[in-house]
């Protein structure tokens, strides 16, 4: 019997979610989940094997808006990541919707509604919002009607109380992010449990299963193999297709770090949370809220520029 890969050992215990645009990546590593961005979008549309999504995008919605052939595209490229893997599809929101509430809502109705015309149940479906607390509010409207949400850009633990006091389906905390914002504050490398990114899950994670919230937890965005040995065990860990591989390619022992018993003795005490003490414990995260702000601004840029290439491509 052949020694089982890392990758392997850590689907025992953790989903894993392919995080890529990239179909042939998905199909090699046989994730559960999958998750996209306007980023990622942007640059598979760029590739000669995915211009023809974008091509046809454009063709079947002549005459519609661009905004409406961009949400369409969005959907094309879910339709087929949904061929592929035999759980969820996260498909994201406008960024440039991140501060208004009924505009998100609206956005994940008429994703809904595009998939459902697919034939696509909305149980498969992830609606991505970045994680402000006009996001959040929206994404507890959608949940109550049974739509999914999926809470992005999560760097601060004001972020991960609201949304689980918001019974919201899974969160994305960005590990690498967080990694990046204090390696150039600190002006030091970090690794293993000393890293501020892996740290900011582990406490999340912790924080959720130690008081009984139903809110997945869902690692993102890493910059080394290691953080992602470190939250082994975390529900999901979204992993891009060179870690992935790193992963499939090692046999060593692989510890779980992450679970409910072990959360049940840590010294975390529940925090009460309304607006105003979401805001002001986000102001005091100078981390949390510069790197909230620049993952909007620069999803929303992507944003544009698919839309130019829409544009061009009429």
């Amino acid at each position: 019997m052949s020694t089982p890969t890392q990758l392997e050992q850590l689907k025992q215990y953790t989903k894993v979610v392919a995080d890529t645009g990239d179909f042939e990546s998905m199909k090699a590593y046989e994730p559960h989940d999958a998750t996209t961005n306007p980023s990622l979008i942007l640059k598979a549309v760029q590739k000669d094997e995915y211009k023809p999504l974008l091509l046809k995008a454009v063709k079947d919605r002549a005459g519609a808006s661009t905004e409406e052939i961009t949400d369409y595209l969005l959907i094309l490229f879910g339709l087929e990541i949904l061929k592929i893997v035999p759980g969820r599809v996260s498909t994201e929101t406008d960024a440039r919707l991140s501060f208004d509430t009924a505009g998100t809502i609206a956005k994940a109705h008429t994703l809904i509604d595009l998939y459902a015309k697919h034939g696509i149940a909305k149980e498969r479906i992830l609606i991505k919002i970045a994680s402000t607390w006009e996001g959040i509010k929206a994404a507890e409207v959608l949940e109550k009607e049974g739509i999914r949400c999926n809470l992005t850009l999560l760097f601060a633990l004001p972020q991960a109380i609201a949304c689980a006091e918001g019974s919201i389906q899974l969160i994305s905390p960005f590990v690498g992010r967080i990694y990046d914002w204090y390696k150039k504050s600190e002006g030091k490398d970090f690794v293993g449990v000393e890293d501020p990114g892996v740290q900011s899950v582990k406490t999340i994670y912790n924080y959720y299963k130690k008081f009984g919230y139903k809110t997945e937890v869902m690692g993102a965005s890493f910059r080394n193999v290691g953080q992602i040995q470190e939250l082994a065990g975390c529900d999901l860990l979204t992993i891009s297709p060179n870690f992935l591989q790193e992963l499939k390619d090692s046999t060593k022992p692989l510890e779980r770090k992450l679970s409910p018993e072990i959360a049940q003795s840590s010294d975390l005490k529940k925090i009460a949370l309304d607006e105003k003490g979401f805001r002001l414990m986000m102001n005091e995260d100078a981390m949390g809220t510069e790197k909230l702000a620049e993952g909007i601004r620069l999803f929303a840029a992507d944003a544009v520029k698919l839309e130019k290439l829409i544009e061009q491509n009429r």
